[in-house]
């Protein structure tokens, strides 16, 4: 399968018939989980994703004592993919929290002075948790989908006598900017988005380009051995800003 993608990719054609900068279809449902302050699933195709949030207090990092803090982790179970074994997170799943994670901190989509409740002392612990539940492709771009769902349906629990007071809540999360991540993948010359699976294995290089609604690219990461030009980066961040557009509307 991976030949035959290659095939097609380098001729300009996909397995699905899908144009190159195409995605396939995506839906997005949020309040999912009852017991989470916020959750949501994306659906990309056949990839599946389900995110969660969950607001835990602690103490502030020394560095920025009027602040809470953002966790995220992702778990790649092995009944999503023959790829994935059971036992701690691997190499990939660390790297997909990371990068959902710089999107959302670098795009500056979470005010955390807001999340102090006495500084140098107490905090919020925002944990974002990323469950893979089906993977054919494109985890990256779905996961943030996903995450950014879930931060949209967040609430704040209220917090009375040094305890959480769980289904209860004082407010909801505000949510200061829109970010999407757009992953860019290159074979050959040709430029695609949202490989599934076998396209995936198929792919040489990938760039995942977090945008905010204000065009502004506030992450970036680049994926693969093999080298990509100027030239390239910058034809990757003009397609990755126009579909970022059609992304963030499903996000309202």
């Amino acid at each position: 399968m991976k030949t035959y993608a290659y095939d097609l990719l380098v001729n300009d054609k996909r397995i699905d018939g899908r144009a190159m900068d195409e995605y396939r279809k995506i839906s997005i449902k949020r309040g999912i989980i009852h017991n989470a302050e916020g959750s949501a699933v994306c659906t990309m195709g056949s990839t599946k994703i389900i995110a969660g949030v969950k607001m835990e207090t602690g103490t502030p990092f020394a560095d920025t004592l009027d602040e809470g803090n953002l966790v995220v982790n992702a778990e790649f179970t092995p009944l999503s993919s023959p790829d994935f074994e059971a036992g701690p997170p691997g190499e990939d799943a660390t790297e997909l929290a990371r990068i959902v994670d710089r999107g959302i901190r670098e795009s500056e989509t979470v005010d955390f002075k807001k999340l102090c409740i006495a500084p140098g002392e107490k905090v919020w612990m925002m944990n974002v948790d990323i469950h893979i539940i089906n993977h054919d492709g494109d985890l990256i771009d779905c996961a943030f989908l996903a995450a950014m769902a879930a931060l949209a349906d967040t609430k704040i629990p209220k917090y009375v006598d040094e305890k959480i007071v769980r289904g209860d809540y004082q407010s909801k999360l505000e949510l200061l900017h829109a970010p999407v991540e757009v992953t860019v993948c290159k074979v050959a010359e040709k430029f695609l988005l949202d490989p599934d699976k076998a396209e995936e294995d198929a792919v040489e290089v990938k760039l995942t380009i977090a945008v905010r609604e204000d065009d502004n690219i506030c992450a970036l990461q680049k994926q693969g051995a093999k080298d990509v030009s100027i030239d390239d980066i910058k034809r990757m961040v003009e397609t990755a800003i126009a579909k970022s557009k059609e992304l963030r509307k499903l996000l309202k």
